[in-house]
């Protein structure tokens, strides 16, 4: 397929101009070759900003109230000079900040759509996504400059459209959450206990059985220690004791409770029904038994049961790890063994998870 047809497909599949078959035949596509799911998620944000020209004037007499209270082209050059006040300015202002850097973006594009560069989509639609990225690193780059000056050497985020919960498979990087947490995502982060930010890239998703793996992929990411807990194979029975430890909230909260049923909702045998508080923001959790070993993962899609949630079976996990493509593996990828978790009382328990656990932060447009 040339990239010109790739392009009209892509249009098409946005639009919502094909057959279910054809969109069944296309998602597959996207889930198998990298690049191609890379392009639909770059034309959907492009097409996005171009519909938004509209809204131009409006953007336009905001920026001029705006420009009115903070001057952002100083803002770097006075880092080194005022730190504190510099930061404190941040606080007060960076949703400012952010409208006056979309502002930007849109400026660019009218720019380019009135003086004709637009007309060739296929030649110049690189251009203009690389000066979309430009702009958006821009803005990003000042925000890293003052949290450093605040005394966080990690990268913020803002809030994202959605959160989940992750955690690690392997000390080198590579995260396992639930498939409906970054279904459709446009960019992913994941947030460790010290409240530092990784940008991750998702390497494999399965719809069925809700499973979706992540690999870090900031520079800034150092490995972990070797994992604390390994992944039992076999399937736990009902009735016993079992918690999960994950992101319901913008901080980490333990859930404790019990297995009530071998099957998970509507008879899933792939899954546990569990009698575990959790909300949403536990969707692709560990649940772990007594010992700590990891049984399954926390599905809390479905919350119309209460006092009651799901969780997939921790050898539909492994089978998931199976399938990924080499090709889409950096570095390898292998299953811990030990479990140290075993001889430890709960709250040891959690204080050794802690690191190993994450929050995962969904942006769409």
């Amino acid at each position: 397929m040339s990239e010109k047809e790739l392009l009209d497909q892509i249009d098409r599949y946005l639009n919502g101009e094909i057959t279910k078959e054809e969109r069944a035949r296309f998602e597959s596509l996207r889930i198998e070759d990298a690049s191609v799911n890379e392009k639909v998620v770059e034309h959907k944000h492009f097409v996005g900003l171009i519909k938004q020209y509209g809204e131009r004037l409006e953007l336009e007499r905001r920026l001029d109230e705006i420009h009115g209270e903070i001057d952002v082209h100083t803002l770097e050059d006075e880092l080194m000079i005022h730190p504190s006040g510099i930061v404190r300015l941040w606080r007060n202002h960076h949703s400012k900040i952010s409208v006056a850097a979309s502002i930007a973006i849109f400026a660019v594009l009218c720019t380019l759509f009135f003086t004709g560069y637009l007309a060739d989509r296929s030649r110049n639609y690189e251009y203009v996504v690389g000066k979309i990225k430009g702009l958006e690193n821009g803005q990003r780059t000042l925000s890293n400059k003052v949290n450093q000056l605040d005394g966080n050497k990690g990268v913020r985020t803002n809030p994202g459209n959605f959160k989940g919960t992750g955690f690690a498979i392997s000390s080198n990087g590579y995260i396992v959450t639930d498939y409906h947490v970054v279904n459709g995502a446009d960019s992913v982060y994941v947030q460790s206990y010290d409240g530092k930010s990784y940008k991750a890239k998702v390497i494999h998703l399965e719809a069925d059985p809700d499973v979706a793996i992540l690999q870090i992929t900031d520079p800034s990411f150092k490995a972990l220690a070797p994992l604390p807990y390994d992944f039992k194979k076999a399937e736990s029975d009902i009735g016993e004791n079992v918690f999960t430890v994950g992101y319901p909230i913008d901080a980490m909260v333990l859930g404790m409770g019990y297995l009530s049923a071998g099957s998970g909702y509507q008879g899933d045998s792939t899954s546990y029904q569990i009698s575990v508080p959790v909300n949403p923001g536990n969707s692709g959790g560990p649940l772990l038994d007594n010992k700590g070993n990891v049984i399954g993962i926390v599905d809390a899609k479905q919350t119309n049961m209460a006092g009651t949630a799901f969780a997939l079976k921790s050898s539909y996990l492994m089978k998931a790890i199976e399938n990924i493509p080499a090709d889409s593996l950096k570095n390898p990828l292998t299953l811990n063994n030990k479990n140290v978790l075993a001889t430890l009382n709960r709250v040891q328990q959690v204080k050794k998870l802690q690191n190993y656990i994450f929050m995962v932060r969904v942006y769409n447009q």
